[in-house]
């Protein structure tokens, strides 16, 4: 099993906090960029942050300011902290992880299920 899993949705009030995670499998043995996409009702899925190996991190114009992505690398795991949260953030967010599960494959997308994240009041 090489698919990403997401924990950390769940209902929360505008303006508040909610802290995503991603746990990449053991088996991708190597780990490029993890990062976060959501999906909106209606809409196309989109980028939310990602962060790759070198520490360079890349935010949606709407997450600037308000998320934060970070890894912990030995434990293949990543994490969005999303504050000041909108109703417009209401999505299926979704961990992606490009690596490779031997040392020689090229990089492959892997995708996690999702994990539901609703900011209403």
């Amino acid at each position: 099993q090489v698919q990403p899993v997401e924990s950390g949705g769940g209902l929360v009030q505008p303006g508040g906090s909610l802290r995503l995670s991603c746990v990449a499998s053991e088996s991708i043995v190597r780990i490029n960029v993890m990062g976060w996409y959501r999906q909106a009702p209606g809409k196309e899925r989109e980028l939310v942050a990602s962060l790759t190996n070198d520490g360079s991190a890349n935010y949606a114009d709407s997450a600037k300011g308000r998320f934060s992505i970070s890894r912990e690398n030995a434990k293949n795991t990543a994490y969005l902290q999303m504050n000041s949260l909108k109703p417009e953030d209401t999505a299926v967010y979704y961990c992606n992880v490009r690596g490779s599960t031997s040392w020689f494959d090229t990089m492959s997308d892997y995708w996690g299920k999702g994990t539901l994240v609703t900011v209403s009041s």
